[in-house]
């Protein structure tokens, strides 16, 4: 008797705990939905960046390529510009929420061991770069345009070396960034924007900003 007593108290320990994780995540998805709203309210406006000279790719892109090749190609001949309506920029808000709040940010020394590794999140940890391959992944499999989602360097509010994604539309070009939830125009965002990847072709990357902006290497390890 005793014996089944237990077997029933640990399998209502087991209920309450899947009924709390489940409470939990309810929780974070309602306030994902609720600030998604919020940052939907009006099509924003930007210029859009303008490229200059060819540039490095970044060496963590091009090792992430060798073993990721799915990932790396493009829409040959696809669209380079999103035609933005209140539909895109709704998934295009909703994704960079949800990519910024299901990972834990951390060093790749942290999570790898080494001093630069790109990689997909499928751990739910990653550093910049790796929020920018899941949030491009994510949309395109939505649907959106390869050559319209740029992976892209830039030095930050401390000078350090960070990757974004720029969004080209026909609104102008937004970032979506780690370090916030909110898309910003690139102009908005205070980064010294260096180089991202060619909309001819997404294994090539152009220099961006004033030309001497084309010779930084931010992020190039």
């Amino acid at each position: 008797m005793g014996s089944r007593t237990s077997v029933i108290l640990a399998l209502a320990a087991l209920c309450l705990v899947s009924l709390a994780a489940t409470a939990e995540a309810d929780k974070r998805k309602t306030a994902s939905v609720s600030q998604a709203r919020q940052l939907e309210v009006n099509l924003p406006d930007a210029s859009s960046a303008i490229e200059r000279t060819m540039a490095r790719p970044p060496v963590g892109w091009l090792a992430f390529c060798r073993t990721n090749w799915s990932e790396c190609t493009d829409d040959a001949g696809g669209p380079s510009i999103i035609d933005l309506d209140r539909s895109d920029w709704h998934d295009i808000v909703r994704i960079n929420l949800d990519v910024n709040r299901s990972i834990t940010p951390v060093t790749d020394m942290e999570h790898w061991g080494v001093e630069e590794s790109w990689d997909l999140p499928v751990d739910g940890k990653g550093d910049c770069e790796d929020y920018v391959l899941m949030k491009r992944k994510l949309l395109i499999e939505r649907g959106f345009p390869a050559r319209a989602l740029l992976i892209t360097v830039v030095r930050d509010e401390v000078g350090d070396g960070h990757a974004v994604l720029t969004v080209r539309t026909t609104r102008g070009d937004f970032i979506l960034d780690n370090k916030r939830d909110s898309i910003l125009s690139w102009t908005a965002t205070g980064y010294r924007f260096i180089k991202r990847q060619s909309q001819q072709d997404t294994m090539h990357w152009v220099a961006l900003g004033q030309p001497d902006a084309g010779t930084a290497t931010a992020a190039a390890r």
